[in-house]
């Protein structure tokens, strides 16, 4: 063994595993963004009711795992646990208090789908985004006429 191979081993020894893109796993709940269906922000899982988009994605998608995170009160998550056990879909907890993270509830694989879009838009941010850009085109039509 080489003196890199022998401080390598300690290290491992020491703090674990070399893990793969740790800051990237920190957001997602322990998964890569690669392998992410869809992610639901803090606020977004405390709204009331299920998002429609993710029980379809629920539905669409039975072996994938769903993610939640452990520092929100489960009670945000019963419906989607409910879903969960009726498409018998794995689901757990993921608590980390070394990590802070605005995702609340992620739908991943256990290998990469390369998903473009996995955020959803919040319905109040779109409202504004709608109400924002119908006031700035009525403003430059009053400037150009």
């Amino acid at each position: 063994m080489t003196k890199s191979d022998i401080d390598d081993y300690l290290q491992q020894g020491i703090h674990g595993a070399r893990e793969i893109k740790p800051d990237e796993r920190r957001k997602f709940l322990g998964t890569l963004r690669e392998r992410v269906v869809v992610a639901l922000t803090e606020r977004q899982v405390k709204r009331k009711g299920i998002h429609q988009k993710v029980e379809e994605l629920m539905t669409q998608h039975p072996k994938a795992k769903l993610l939640l995170n452990g520092t929100i009160d489960y009670t945000y998550f019963s419906e989607y646990m409910e879903l969960a056990e009726e498409l018998g879909m794995q689901y757990r907890f993921v608590s980390n208090q070394a990590s802070d993270t605005e995702m609340g509830l992620i739908l991943a694989y256990e290998h990469a789908i390369e998903r473009e879009e996995i955020f959803l838009e919040d319905e109040d941010e779109k409202e504004i985004s709608e109400a924002s850009e119908g006031r700035i085109s009525l403003f430059i039509k009053r400037l150009f006429h």
